[in-house]
């Protein structure tokens, strides 16, 4: 097995901790944290007591409210919004007396926490290290037609592996069943967008979670953790930014509901992983701290790693498979960790991760398992309803990888603001919490598609799933397609380009905004990242308009004879034509894959193909196969032995009418025998176009060739067709 190390140099170790480059000096120096909420002065001060709560039974009765007492001293701080950035202004000392708090709503607007507080920061016991193998029997799950998506997969997963032993645990009884309506028969559709005809509405891809509002005992049966008061004390702002929630006006006018984003993509390492990472790390022993820390990611997660140790002063090893990008593992050697390249995947990678904690005794930053690192990610949901002010928030979109995003927002917004639906966003092929969500029992995918690398994980977290059984509304599936669109949208609202992943909360507001038929709904995306490779963007800007359904890919069989391309297009025009390949293969049919632009698109479509098949041709809607979008629109002709053809270069005007032009100015006389075009967004398009003409038509040929008034170069000579379509 090959193995590369690349270590940071002497001068990045002596200079850990410190500000070392731009971005890191961009940060600030000490940021405080609060609620919206200010405490009022009738509040009083609160003591601790040791009054015991008993653990209620799991029935499905409505849990009693739940008394507490915390201490809280020197409360005197509040922020005030400056930008998008958090800072401290001074108050009046308020002096608070004992108080019981009934519920977690007036604790939260009670609370305060800078670095000063007297709120001791919460423990966790980890759970001792082993595996515990579990099996589950998936019973078959159909759609409307009947087509089988899974039948009797024996699928295993185990507990995770924790290398770390803390102090006690904040913990909070177990509830029953909230007052809540419960789906327990869930309903999957299917699992891989299928490609159905243009008129045909396809089926849901909205799973309601069965178990919502049941809460669950940990498997390791200890008790709980208390979220709420992880994240309420959680000290993530010496690395972190509080991101801005900016409104996205031009989503919400097309859509008819009011979108807001909380732009995670604006950390420092371009995602909210630096949260949760360095919330985990800043809970180490001093012995933990001499030894270091590793991680095993490819991506957010270890660069967050890196900025956290960096910051603390702590050596960082991170593990990444040898196909990593240049551009990611530079980026975190560049941040002063150790960079281990091994395996050819990240199964491979993860085992190095696992030898290297057993020989160097290193403390293992789990990216997503982890209470700590939970919490930390919960942080952006506190953020999340101070920015909101008193919009009124309908539900919260979050992408979902291994759960810890989810599960952090989901633990704060259900405690506080229950009404408040949280849905978590997955793609059709790394769907593993929404499998093991309908299933109620942890699932492990045997692959998953690799788009959205961000959120491309097999099995979730058994925390996190069982966080997410309790307090997760729905979840949706959004495709390829779906995703680049919502790429799109965000960039012409924030001129940003966020990462696949980060899309997926913006594509699954889209969706499920289409499906339930909403207006006037107040949603919010979290952009979980914009760590996009640039080599991605040419596919990510061919695929947005399929995504927003604004353009149609569709195969056409003409009649083989001059004039039929002009009714064709005659029949598509005023609309753009993006797309337009065919070959001449036959006398008698001509085989064309064309796309264009459409703005209603079932009903335009209806029309079109009512018009195509009164003309005698032959049209199918192949928006939906991967297939045609991937390959066939690449490889449609091949060599073909046409007599009399010539092959031309233009250079058509990117404007309305323009190939309308060429084809009226085009005589009967001369037969296209091949064409090739594609809009790559520029003021020029570039079109091959074959054309048969007689050797008596070349004086008239070339007239016409002038006065079209278009650049052209003839490559008839050209080796490149004479080997490939002649």
């Amino acid at each position: 097995m090959w193995k590369k190390t690349i270590s940071a140099d002497s001068s990045d170790s002596a200079n850990k901790g410190k500000q070392s480059d731009s971005l890191n000096s961009a940060l600030p120096q000490k940021q405080f944290f609060s609620l919206s909420r200010r405490a009022t002065k009738s509040e009083k001060k609160v003591s601790t007591s040791n009054a015991s709560e008993t653990e209620e039974s799991n029935s499905h009765k409505p849990p009693k409210p739940v008394r507490r007492t915390f201490s809280f001293a020197n409360l005197s701080t509040s922020l005030s919004r400056k930008g998008s950035k958090s800072t401290l202004r001074n108050e009046d000392s308020v002096d608070f007396e004992t108080q019981v708090v009934n519920t977690d709503k007036e604790l939260a607007e009670m609370v305060s926490v800078s670095e000063n507080s007297e709120i001791e920061q919460p423990s966790i016991k980890y759970p001792e290290s082993g595996t515990e193998d579990k099996s589950y029997s998936i019973s078959a799950i159909t759609d409307v037609a009947q087509h089988t998506i899974i039948s009797n997969n024996s699928l295993n997963d185990s507990t995770l592996e924790a290398n770390m032993v803390s102090k006690p645990l904040p913990t909070v009884p177990l509830k029953s069943k909230r007052d809540v309506s419960v789906n327990t028969s869930p309903q999957i559709s299917f699992l891989q967008p299928p490609a159905t005809p243009p008129i045909t509405e396809r089926p849901s891809s909205i799973f309601a979670n069965p178990t919502f509002g049941t809460a669950f005992p940990r498997s390791d049966g200890k008790p709980i953790n208390d979220y709420l008061q992880l994240i309420l004390t959680a000290k993530v702002y010496d690395i972190a930014i509080e991101s801005p929630m900016t409104p996205a006006l031009n989503l919400s006018s097309r859509i008819k509901n009011n979108v807001f984003l909380k732009r995670e993509d604006l950390q420092p390492v371009f995602s909210f992983k630096l949260r949760g990472a360095s919330h985990r790390m800043q809970q180490l022993t001093k012995e933990e701290q001499l030894k270091g820390v590793i991680a095993c990611s490819a991506g957010n997660h270890a660069q967050g790693v890196a900025l956290a140790a960096q910051k603390m002063g702590i050596s960082a090893t991170i593990v990444m498979p040898l196909a990593t990008p240049p551009i990611k593992w530079k980026n975190v050697k560049r941040l002063g960790a150790d960079v281990v390249l091994f395996g050819n995947d990240f199964d491979e990678a993860k085992d190095e991760c696992a030898r290297l904690i057993d020989e160097g005794g290193l403390t293992n930053i789990h990216p997503f398992d982890d209470p700590y690192v939970i919490s930390g990610q919960g942080t952006i949901a506190v953020e999340i309803m101070k920015q909101i002010g008193d919009t009124k928030i309908d539900a919260i979109f979050v992408c979902v990888g291994g759960g810890g995003l989810i599960a952090g927002i989901a633990s704060y917004i259900k405690r506080i603001y229950p009404e408040i639906k949280i849905i978590g966003v997955e793609t059709y092929d790394a769907n593993a919490m929404t499998l093991s969500l309908v299933n109620k029992a942890r699932v492990t995918l045997s692959e998953v598609g690799l788009f959205a690398d961000g959120a491309a994980v097999r099995s979730v977290g058994e925390e996190t799933f069982r966080i997410c059984q309790e307090n997760v509304d729905e979840m949706i599936l959004v495709s390829t397609d779906e995703i680049c669109a919502a790429i799109k949208d965000t960039f012409e609202d924030t001129r940003s380009v966020i990462e696949p992943a980060g899309a997926l909360g913006v594509a699954g507001i889209k969706k499920y905004c289409l499906e339930k038929r909403l207006v006037g709904k107040n949603f919010v995306a979290v952009t979980s990242g914009a760590n996009m490779n640039f080599d991605r963007l040419r596919f990510v800007a061919e695929r947005a308009f399929l995504g927003e359904n604004t353009e149609a890919l569709v195969t056409v069989i003409i009649p083989e004879k001059p004039g039929s391309f002009m009714q064709l297009n005659e029949v598509v025009y005023p609309r753009a034509v993006t797309s337009f390949s065919y070959r001449y293969s036959d006398k008698n049919e001509a085989h064309v894959i064309m796309s264009f632009r459409v703005q209603d698109r079932q009903p335009e479509l209806a029309e079109i193909f009512k018009k195509l098949n009164d003309f005698g041709f032959r049209a199918n809607d192949v928006s939906h196969s991967e297939m045609a979008k991937a390959h066939a629109v690449h490889l449609v002709g091949g060599r073909g032995q046409v007599e009399n053809e010539r092959i031309f270069r233009f250079s058509f005007p990117e404007r309305p009418g323009a190939l309308q032009h060429f084809l009226k100015s085009l005589k009967p006389i001369w037969n296209i025998s091949l064409f090739h075009y594609r809009n790559y967004g520029g003021d020029i398009g570039k079109v091959m176009v074959g054309i048969q003409v007689p050797e008596e038509t070349s004086t008239e040929f070339e007239d016409f060739l002038n006065n079209l008034k278009y650049p052209y170069v003839e490559e008839t000579g050209n080796p490149v067709y004479q080997q490939f379509l002649l």
